[in-house]
């Protein structure tokens, strides 16, 4: 991987392996905040790999704008809180999608729950970058959830009414935010003012949704 492009990856996200099951945290976090307890771990079975594309298969969109191609560079700064691994990654330059940040951000935001990748919608991206700029903030985006496959989906949606059962998340169009040094309320603020997607706050589980569907609000536990 260039450097340039990724620049740093963390201490959970060594090699092509990443972090073995045993290191997961085997908490799951979604049941829990919403419910308010630890709900027991449940092995959630991979879906077949040729059912979904896998990353390296993600077509690389360019932009036929002239503008963009000169356009800055667009950073990303990301941790998914189960895992532990850190991405921060130039994900767009000269006009497109660069294909290892892609490749590397797909893998950071799989379901951590049975390995299963699916493509992240750069969109997701586009929106991390202005509630950044917006904010100030020097921290990683903390990710509680990325992508769920449709059978770990199932499982939290059984849990909880507050997890759709045909969620963006199984799409790889939402992801469940907060940052370390950025009230929430600001988090939500500055989605809401961007007017790119759907936004539901949830103040008592700490975290903002972010998704690139319709334009909408809501308020969760």
């Amino acid at each position: 991987m260039h450097r340039r492009k990724l620049l740093q990856w963390g201490l959970g996200a060594i090699g092509a392996g990443l972090v073995p099951f045993a290191a997961r945290a085997d908490d799951d976090i979604i049941g829990a905040i919403l419910e308010g307890k630890l709900p027991p771990t449940q092995a959630v079975p991979a879906a077949p790999v040729a059912l979904r594309p896998t990353p390296a298969e993600v077509p690389i969109v360019k932009s036929a704008d002239p503008i963009s191609a000169v356009a800055e560079p667009r950073w990303v700064k990301l941790r998914n809180i189960h895992t532990d691994e850190k991405l921060e990654a130039i994900y767009w330059e000269k006009g497109e999608y660069v294909p290892d940040a892609v490749k590397a951000l797909n893998h950071v935001l799989r379901d951590y729950r049975n390995d299963e990748v699916h493509p992240i919608d750069p969109g997701l991206y586009d929106i991390l970058g202005k509630i950044a700029d917006k904010t100030g903030t020097k921290a990683h985006f903390q990710v509680i959830s990325g992508y769920r496959s449709p059978a770990t989906n199932k499982l939290l949606s059984e849990r909880s009414g507050e997890v759709a059962k045909r969620s963006l998340h199984m799409d790889g169009k939402a992801m469940d935010i907060f940052l370390e040094d950025i009230a929430l309320e600001e988090i939500r603020a500055q989605a809401l003012g961007l007017q790119l997607g759907g936004v539901g706050y949830y103040p008592k589980s700490k975290f903002v949704h972010v998704d690139v569907g319709p334009v909408r609000k809501w308020s969760g536990t």
